[in-house]
């Protein structure tokens, strides 16, 4: 186990969970003043697999020439895993073991002074757990669904909402020229940031939420009032997570060799073919799925990307450990690890866009909004 005193001479660095933009910037941002403070930089390959496996590359300056710009990640990433729920086939079946051991080995024989995990509330929880095991971690917020309770903001997400918004503006002309409800499904999972933000962005007439449960007789007033008022068409943004008042989420599949095995998707079509039956009007559904995840970051994001890796490389080099670099009001500090994942972030009836979006007549499917 590697001494916390010892000089931080090489760092390894992994992108944990599922990519957005963003993530080469920050992969940059701590690769080049690493450089230029002597240190060696391992890039482990495919997040948490990478560490598990024993898959890294050195990064050279010249690696990371040119990739600001660039969408995804060039060390790769994984949403599977988490050493601490490692899937294993055993015949024809597939058992979850620990390999949190062969994670630290790997740590070990590379020899790493500090590692830093760059990734959303998964990527953290499984930060903290190496972190007990001795691991210098040094934490950065990733995630487009905004969710990182310690941080304003995490980068990807503005990204997120910009395709969202363009996706929008685009099913506006269509809807208006063919006179129909439009249903369009955004990631976010249990948070409704992505559907919030981008919807409001956006111009949807109706917006839902999984921290609002709707009551469809308030969406189905929504659109047929905007009908009689000679406006013939209405957008409706839907988080994936969203669920009616009396309802469940839709779940799409459950994959067990997720530490979160629920896949959430189809609820679009569940809200359009409701509104459809229910007031006669024409609708047509849209899942924007992984092209919020793609593509090059917005220029916040190519900033905010930036500002949290060279703040990451400072913290690693002071020896903050266990810590997650944070973005408070327009400067970044940090948090621990700890407290980075206490809680998640959610919407919530005090959320100023919630109102500013009601105030310019955004239904949220329910009584007060």
């Amino acid at each position: 186990m590697q001494s916390r005193n010892k000089e931080v001479k090489r760092i390894g660095i992994l992108t944990g969970g599922g990519d957005c933009p963003g993530l080469n910037a920050v992969i940059r941002g701590v690769t080049k003043p690493a450089h230029d403070q002597g240190l060696t930089v391992l890039g482990i390959q495919d997040g948490f697999e990478g560490l598990v496996e024993g898959k890294a590359v050195q990064l050279y300056n010249k690696d990371v020439s040119g990739i600001l710009a660039t969408g995804g990640t060039i060390l790769g990433s994984s949403n599977k895993g988490d050493p601490f729920h490692w899937p294993t086939k055993v015949g024809k079946e597939i058992q979850i073991i620990d390999r949190g051991e062969d994670a630290l080995h790997n740590y070990n024989g590379w020899n790493l002074d500090a590692l830093i995990a760059i990734g959303g509330d998964g990527t953290m929880h499984i930060s903290k757990k190496l972190s007990e095991m001795g691991m210098n971690i040094v934490g950065v917020p990733k995630t487009i669904d905004n969710d990182l309770e310690a941080t304003d903001q995490t980068f990807g997400h503005d990204s997120a909402i910009w395709v969202v918004s363009e996706a929008l503006d685009r099913l506006h002309t269509t809807a208006s020229a063919h006179h129909r409800v439009m249903v369009i499904e955004v990631m976010g999972r249990y948070a409704g940031w992505i559907a919030l933000n981008g919807g409001l962005a956006g111009g949807a007439d109706i917006i839902l939420l999984p921290e609002l449960p709707f009551t469809w007789e308030y969406i189905y007033d929504k659109v047929i009032e905007r009908n009689m008022m000679g406006k013939r068409f209405s957008i409706v943004a839907v988080a994936e997570g969203a669920k009616p008042l009396d309802g469940e989420m839709v779940v799409k599949a459950k994959d067990i060799k997720r530490t979160d095995p629920i896949q959430l998707g189809g609820i679009a079509e569940v809200v359009a073919r409701n509104i459809s039956d229910n007031t006669g009007l024409e609708t047509r559904y849209t899942v924007l799925g992984h092209l919020q995840r793609g593509g090059s970051p917005t220029p916040y994001d190519r900033i905010l990307s930036t500002k949290f890796g060279t703040y990451a490389i400072g913290m690693a080099m002071r020896k903050e450990f266990g810590r997650m670099a944070a973005l408070k009001g327009s400067e970044v500090s940090s948090v621990t690890i700890e407290e980075a994942i206490s809680a998640q972030k959610l919407v919530t009836t005090e959320t100023q866009a919630l109102h500013t979006a009601k105030a310019v007549g955004v239904s949220f499917g329910t009584e007060d909004y």
